[in-house]
């Protein structure tokens, strides 16, 4: 079985918990509850063809990294990067926080998760921005963790990258 660390990154209350929520247990809770430092969950599933587990490392929201937090990114294997669909601040904020995880973190996948498409008439991002950056290689995601629409399809992308660029370091190795 292949185990992967990944960490869900975002600003305060984009749905970083109800989506982990979400995919390991299939419930939603519309109560906001504030994450404290990490919080830490595990699925098992299979991707690309392999058992996998993902190590969720759900943290505390941020609009930029301090040392503290990016301690927590240390052996991580990928990541999932949340956005507030009806929150403009939290995809400007999503945009500096992949440039300085990706300066640490240069070989991590990720996948950004565009939350609360239930609400998509409130939504402040445009879906040409969206698409903007899925052109640039970006792997985006329309989720809602209330509803559940794509959580499971984004999760599950996420772990077959991860097992794909795990098979291919081996390779090289």
């Amino acid at each position: 079985m292949l185990h992967f660390k990944v960490c869900l990154i975002g600003s305060f209350g984009v749905g970083k918990t109800s989506l982990v929520k979400r995919f390991v247990s299939s419930i939603y809770d519309d109560r906001y509850l504030t994450t404290v430092g990490v919080r830490v969950d595990r699925r098992e599933l299979r991707a690309a063809g392999h058992d996998v587990t993902l190590v969720l490392w759900d943290l505390a929201g941020e609009d930029n990294f301090t040392g503290l937090s990016m301690k927590h990114l240390r052996g991580m294997s990928g990541y999932i990067l949340v956005v507030d669909g009806t929150r403009r601040d939290s995809y400007l904020a999503a945009l500096r926080l992949q440039g300085e995880v990706a300066a640490e973190h240069p070989d991590a996948r990720f996948v950004l998760l565009a939350n609360k498409s239930d609400l998509r008439e409130d939504w402040e991002i445009s879906p040409i921005e969206l698409e903007g950056l899925s052109g640039e290689g970006w792997n985006v995601h329309a989720t809602s963790a209330k509803t559940g629409d794509g959580v499971e399809e984004a999760f599950e992308q996420l772990a077959g990258t991860l097992v794909e660029a795990a098979l291919s370091a081996a390779q090289t190795a």
